[in-house]
């Protein structure tokens, strides 16, 4: 992770005042200021697990509940590794399985397993993202983004491992990787002797009274929920080859989603409790990032924060607890928000309430300078180039060889396509151009200049500041509980520093504008009435934060 794009969750997980105790009304009223008016239109349903259980489902757009209530299932993505791990850990107990085995001996005969120097993926890894294996599968023949997994094969799962080729020692670097966890629910499913639907069935949702909850097929009372993408638009749901659905493939609802939080915290005993607390375990810190067996660790105050979120083409998840404080969050959604930022600081948010609440992502008009610094030709990574230009005050796209489409500006900052579901994040650049990084179909992709014009003038814009100037900016800006920006006037350049993270020079564009290149980072600073800096807001990852200047 870059350095400061890590610290909007170490804020919330860093925070220490008590959590309020939520009903029902009060988690309701959360949800309508983080989502009232968001042009996504999204619904979420959540739920926060303490002494009592509160419950709260809210749609951004009023006309658009669909009968979405507790008992309804929705996907909920990568939430459902966690769950893998739990049936691996089952598995551990009845020696089965072996955390420190290698890879290859739960493998097809024959099968080609990459090493480096003689060093072997284990099991471990595979629970940890430290595989060294990629996100997907090489031979993965995607053939629609509306369910790409859909057709995966047996030969492209295995295959696909002889044509890796690890650059360093498995358990030496994070990497995400769906490819592993894929792996792994095949294995699960082969040593217990069960397809992986069944086995999760026996051993998951029957124990912990998960009634809505499945893989393949709902009961005959189970409402499912439509998926959307984050333009509004309704899609397909996601399917999954039978063995290989630990990678993302439950759907479950928020009833059931409460039971299994309660029993991650330890408040609903079953003959999953040793499976889940194992699961629970720290097994790697790597740069870092610290994983138990699928599960993402942050600090607390009060002890650790497990944590995962979720999405697929149509859906978003996020389960959080604290199982020292007693307290977890679910949030289940009908809307695919990971390009917008998923569900992770209103999961923070209902987890600590000190940690801030983002504000909905409402219609906005994009300034003519943005428009102007934006336009021009644009090489995005894979080799598609794309022209960008203005009409009518909004932003246009036209990839080579493709129709021109229009797009629409949010309140947070970014461009989306009003006709498909994508979304262009501008990045203002050292020199004060501008480029993009690019979302689509779960992909984030870098667009780099590749004609001049806006570029350059905007470059030619770039000021230079004197000492006076410089000493305008440094001090302290708390931007969340536990969280201080630190301004820092050294070497006759300015520099920020967040708690616990690296200093990093910000470059001056224009007065009281800064970017931080390397982190995809824009600070601007306000003034009072009298022109004395008092506050600073960041931009960064769609996402803004303000601090008062202490």
């Amino acid at each position: 992770m870059h350095p400061m794009l890590s610290f909007l969750m170490v804020a919330g997980a860093m925070a220490g005042a008590t959590a309020p105790v939520l009903d029902d009304a009060g988690l309701h009223a959360v949800l309508e200021q983080r989502l009232s008016g968001d042009r996504t239109g999204a619904c979420f349903a959540a739920a926060v697990i303490d002494k009592t259980v509160s419950r709260a489902v809210f749609c951004a757009d009023s006309t658009k509940s669909d009968g979405i209530d507790a008992s309804t299932a929705f996907e909920i993505g990568s939430v459902t590794k966690t769950m893998t791990a739990a049936l691996a850990a089952s598995l551990i107990a009845e020696e089965k399985l072996a955390l420190d085995a290698p890879l290859a001996e739960y493998l097809p005969q024959g099968t080609e397993v990459p090493d480096f120097e003689g060093q072997p993926i284990r099991i471990r890894h595979l629970m940890t993202h430290t595989s060294g294996l990629p996100a997907l599968p090489s031979r993965l023949a995607i053939t629609s983004m509306d369910d790409p997994y859909a057709k995966v094969t047996e030969t492209q799962l295995y295959g696909s491992l002889a044509d890796v080729r690890l650059s360093e020692a498995p358990g030496m670097r994070f990497a995400y990787s769906n490819y592993a966890v894929m792996l792994l629910s095949d294995i699960v499913a082969r040593q217990s002797g069960k397809p992986f639907d069944e086995l999760i069935t026996e051993r998951l949702f029957r124990p912990l009274d998960m009634q809505n909850s499945f893989v393949r097929k709902p009961a005959k009372t189970t409402r499912v929920a439509r998926g959307h993408q984050q333009n509004g638009a309704k899609t397909a749901a996601w399917n999954f080859p039978r063995n290989y659905a630990g990678v993302g493939g439950v759907r479950a609802s928020l009833d059931d989603m409460v039971h299994y939080v309660q029993a991650q915290l330890g408040q609903r005993k079953s003959s999953a409790d040793a499976a889940i607390l194992m699961t629970q375990q720290q097994l790697a810190d790597v740069q870092g990032a610290k994983v138990a067996m699928n599960w993402m660790l942050m600090p607390s105050p009060g002890g650790i924060v497990h944590a995962h979120e979720g999405g697929t083409g149509g859906f978003s998840s996020l389960v959080a607890f604290d199982r020292k404080q007693g307290r977890g969050v679910v949030i289940l959604s009908d809307t695919a928000l990971t390009a917008v930022g998923g569900l992770g600081r209103l999961g923070m948010h209902l987890l600590d309430g000190s940690a801030p609440l983002e504000s909905p992502r409402r219609v906005a008009t994009a300034s003519a300078a943005l428009l102007d610094g934006l336009s021009g030709d644009f090489m995005i990574d894979g080799g598609l180039k794309m022209k960008v230009t203005s009409e009518d005050d909004q932003l246009v796209i036209q990839a080579a060889g493709q129709s021109a489409y229009k797009m629409g500006f949010d309140s947070a900052g970014d461009f989306y396509p009003l006709d498909f579901d994508a979304l262009l994040r501008p990045k203002r650049q050292a020199d004060g151009s501008y480029a993009f990084t690019w979302f689509q179909a779960g992909a984030e992709m870098a667009a780099k200049r590749i004609s001049t014009g806006s570029a350059a003038r905007a470059a030619r814009a770039r000021i230079a500041l004197n000492a006076e100037q410089r000493a305008q900016y440094p001090g302290d800006y708390p931007l969340a509980p536990g969280f201080v920006l630190a301004v820092i006037d050294d070497d006759d350049k300015l520099f920020v520093q967040g708690t616990g993270q690296p200093r990093i020079e910000v470059v001056p564009l224009e007065k009281d504008v800064f970017v931080a290149d390397s982190v995809g980072a824009e600070i601007v600073f306000e003034r009072d009435a009298s022109g004395k800096v008092i506050a600073l807001v960041l931009h960064q990852a769609g996402q803004k934060l303000r601090g008062v200047r202490q």
